[in-house]
């Protein structure tokens, strides 16, 4: 995989570290009022949700929003994939998986919408990881790109509690500017950018943390969590998300 920060060793070790991912998706699943309205303006019927193991996105759309859904990441657990249509009493056809690499995979069928939870963040390519995806989307098709904002106060927990993780992210792809001169350079119409959610912060493998880093991160959700209650707002400094939706030119 091209000008990755990550890798299939890394990927394995992540999910399998990882417990109780065999979870029912909620029909308030992140970022659903986005996604229903994407999908009723624009009458999506197909999609496929890149870098998405194990799958949560592509299960919300196929299970509440009806669409024809698939899977594509560089790794897939089988076993976790199965356990966690299960809990979502879908049978394990009813989702699409294809397992390869994005720069070396040609893409056979282009979808209504693709989209991507917390994948560009891992490329030093901004443009180039961007690029991938348009090949996978229809001429007009939408585009949904999602990811982690760590240039606020949760990407000072993430350098500082969990340096390690934090070094798997290029946080130059999570600067507005920067991506809006992406998706001009690459043609996009109808972009929108913005910083989505009003306040969080999280470690990845919590309970391998100190009791400090624990104890800090603990405080520092629930301080921010009552300012955001009086001052509701979505910013670079607080919010925990970036989300950027755009379409390909017909």
């Amino acid at each position: 995989m091209s000008n990755q920060l990550t890798d299939r060793i890394f990927w394995k070790k992540y999910w399998e570290s990882k417990k109780d991912l065999a979870v029912a998706i909620k029909p308030d699943y992140t970022f659903h009022q986005i996604l229903k309205k994407l999908v009723k303006k624009n009458k999506l019927k197909t999609a496929i949700e890149l870098g998405g193991f194990p799958g949560y996105y592509a299960i919300y759309l196929n299970k509440y929003l009806k669409l024809e859904t698939t899977l594509f990441d560089y790794y897939v657990h089988t076993g976790i994939l199965v356990d966690v249509l299960a809990a979502n009493n879908l049978s394990e056809k009813i989702i699409g998986v294809i397992e390869g690499d994005l720069f070396k995979y040609k893409a056979l069928k282009q979808y209504d919408l693709v989209l991507s939870c917390g994948l560009i963040e891992h490329f030093e390519d901004t443009k180039d990881i961007i690029k991938k995806h348009l090949a996978f989307l229809k001429p007009g098709g939408t585009l949904f790109i999602t990811l982690p904002n760590f240039l606020g106060v949760n990407g000072w927990v993430q350098r500082k509690f969990d340096p390690e993780n934090y070094s798997k992210h290029n946080t130059k792809s999570m600067q507005l500017d920067l991506l809006a001169q992406v998706c001009r350079e690459l043609n996009l119409q109808d972009v929108e950018l913005s910083h989505y959610g009003k306040f969080s912060v999280w470690l990845e493998n919590k309970q391998t943390k100190s009791a400090v880093a624990k104890i800090l991160t603990k405080t520092i959700w629930l301080a921010g969590k009552i300012f955001t209650r009086i001052v509701p707002a979505e910013t670079k400094l607080l919010s925990p998300y970036i989300v950027l939706t755009a379409k390909k030119s017909a």
